[in-house]
């Protein structure tokens, strides 16, 4: 039980963390234009702001690559359904895809728009647009854990909150598909908004998490209590 509060409480900390960071990324990320040409344009008038905003998003997905290997370790109540294990385990192969993406981004294609190369921009982009496929499959875990939390005896936070961050988990998913995969603008604005209020949900979630010992000592039994009550009545 002490090795386990302790990892929940380490995953809470950099699952809060990591998300605080990731909000920022998105407020000043905005959304992605659909044509190469004017997005070059974006990041050339705004290159300092895409340099920081890329390396903040590759710490901040390196994070919820750390948190979901001690979660997959803690041996708590969050890894217990087959399906929440799964999106732990593919939670921190999304996010790693992604941080080449944020690598990538600030570096060759942040370089390329400032100087004009545009094959070189196009080249790097059509490579960091496919890693960042990855985020897509990232917020399909969130979806899938938040459901977990929606639908658990005992909750970290409140259904409602849970459920809309399945809602805005299923968006941002939706929204990438829209404006990377069939150039629909909406989408892509679509895609930022959701992925805020689904990080939001994630901080809130961690935070949780990384409350004191007593009470994820507290959860965990009750979850034990509720898992033995249909063995008790049928013993009756």
């Amino acid at each position: 039980m002490e090795q386990t509060s302790r990892a929940t409480r380490v995953a809470g900390t950099w699952l809060a963390v990591a998300s605080l960071l990731m909000v920022v990324v998105f407020v000043f990320h905005g959304p992605i234009a659909p044509d190469l040409n004017e997005q070059m344009e974006r990041i050339a008038e705004g290159a300092m702001r895409w340099y920081v905003v890329h390396w903040i998003a590759a710490v901040a997905l390196s994070l919820y690559a750390v948190s979901a290997l001690v979660v997959l370790n803690a041996g708590s109540r969050l890894t217990q359904g087959w399906w929440t294990l799964t999106a732990w385990a593919a939670l921190p192969v999304a996010a790693l895809w992604t941080v080449t993406t944020a690598v990538v981004e600030a570096t060759v294609v942040a370089e390329a728009a400032m100087t004009g190369a545009t094959e070189t921009f196009k080249t790097w982009w059509a490579f960091a647009e496919g890693n960042a496929n990855g985020f897509a499959f990232f917020a399909l875990t969130i979806a899938a854990i938040a459901g977990n939390e929606a639908r658990s005896a005992v909750r970290l936070t409140p259904p409602w909150a849970a459920w809309l961050a399945v809602a805005a988990s299923l968006a941002s998913f939706s929204g990438w598909v829209l404006g990377m995969w069939f150039g629909v603008r909406a989408g892509a604005l679509l895609w930022v908004v959701a992925s805020i209020v689904m990080s939001l949900w994630i901080l809130w979630f961690g935070i949780a998490l990384a409350r004191s010992r007593e009470s994820m000592e507290a959860t965990a039994g009750a979850d034990e209590l509720e898992r033995s009550a249909p063995l008790r009545h049928g013993s009756a």
